[in-house]
């Protein structure tokens, strides 16, 4: 017995026991990031959970234990509990949504993030960002921030480094959104609605949308959510294509094994949309489905922000600060051209 307590202490990565110390460091990581929220309702808790992972990645007393013994768990929670979370995230859109905001909007969404994730990863491969870097920062801007940037890190097999800087990148322009977007809503001489539709068409997570779009009203944050809901749903597509160049380019994920043309989650996350377009969930379930969700991507982005290693991303900060910035410039401009077209 005492042999077999000595191998469940030191279990490899991918058991519970090593992953038991990091798991209760993310569940602590959203308790605060939730407090976070309740003090500043303006700070989205998923902002919140990103700079809570970075910071608990450098504080000299927890900066050991989080690249240690807390890094099974912290890792295990960045991608298992995003898939899950993703799969949740589901629940937040009907078709009757889609087919709501008519096929102008549609067009449009669909011409920004196309024209956004393109011209991000281009301009990211020039800049000579590393790794995945270019793709996660492209998705992020383009489709549903933090969630995207995991989804297609699962799909391409990211290193996690790279996950975490993207991700540091995008939550960071999100909530610079949050503040800058009202200020410039007079200035453009955008109406509640328009408003709305170009906050929901540029700002990157769904939080950072709903603390954006809510400084207009409620006709503003119906639109905004209606509309970033959309761009959620090209998640399924644009990870699709992802793992399909994957197959093509490496004949299979890391370690040899194939790549599915839709990972498990993405279908999930499908299912999730076929289920709520049918009317049948109560409003009670949605809602205890949103509140798990904003649990999981919490403790999901805690993990993947305590992968933020700073010295390493100052290094390229220069290349990173321009890619962010183009790409910022590029999202907004883009949605204010295609809000007022379909006007």
């Amino acid at each position: 017995m005492a042999l077999l307590r000595e191998r469940a202490a030191t279990a490899p990565d991918g058991r519970p026991a090593a992953r038991r110390h990091g798991l209760a460091l993310a569940l602590l990581g959203v308790a605060l990031a939730w407090c976070a929220h309740q003090v500043l309702p303006g700070v989205p808790m998923l902002t919140a959970a990103v700079v809570l992972g970075v910071a608990a990645a450098h504080l000299p007393g927890l900066r050991t234990v989080v690249r240690t013994t807390g890094r099974p768990g912290l890792s295990y929670a960045g991608r298992r509990l995003m898939r899950a979370g993703i799969v949740l995230l589901g629940l937040r859109l009907a078709l009757d949504d889609v087919r709501a905001l008519g096929w102008a909007t549609v067009l449009m969404v669909l011409g920004v993030v196309t024209v956004t994730l393109l011209g991000t990863w281009w301009l990211g491969r020039r800049l000579g960002l590393p790794g995945d870097q270019p793709l996660l920062i492209a998705v992020g801007y383009a489709v549903c921030g933090a969630s995207a940037i995991g989804a297609v890190g699962e799909a391409r097999g990211s290193d996690e480094r790279d996950a975490a800087a993207s991700v540091a990148l995008v939550t960071l322009c999100g909530t610079l959104a949050i503040a800058v977007l009202p200020l410039l809503r007079g200035v453009l001489g955008l109406g509640d609605a328009e408003f709305g539709r170009w906050v929901g068409a540029s700002v990157h997570d769904v939080g950072q949308v709903v603390a954006t779009a809510q400084t207009a009203g409620g006709p503003a944050l119906g639109e905004a959510v209606l509309v970033k809901l959309m761009r959620v749903a090209l998640l399924a597509p644009v990870v699709a294509l992802v793992a399909l160049g994957v197959r093509r380019g490496k004949g299979g994920a890391p370690g040899g094994a194939r790549v599915p043309l839709v990972p498990l989650f993405v279908v999930g996350f499908l299912a999730a949309v076929a289920v709520r377009s049918t009317g049948l969930l109560p409003g009670a379930a949605l809602e205890t489905a949103r509140v798990a969700q904003e649990l999981l991507l919490a403790a999901a982005l805690f993990g993947l922000g305590s992968a933020v290693d700073l010295p390493a991303v100052a290094r390229t900060g220069v290349r990173v600060a321009a890619l962010g910035l183009c790409a910022w410039v590029v999202v907004a401009g883009l949605s204010y051209a295609g809000v007022l077209l379909v006007s």
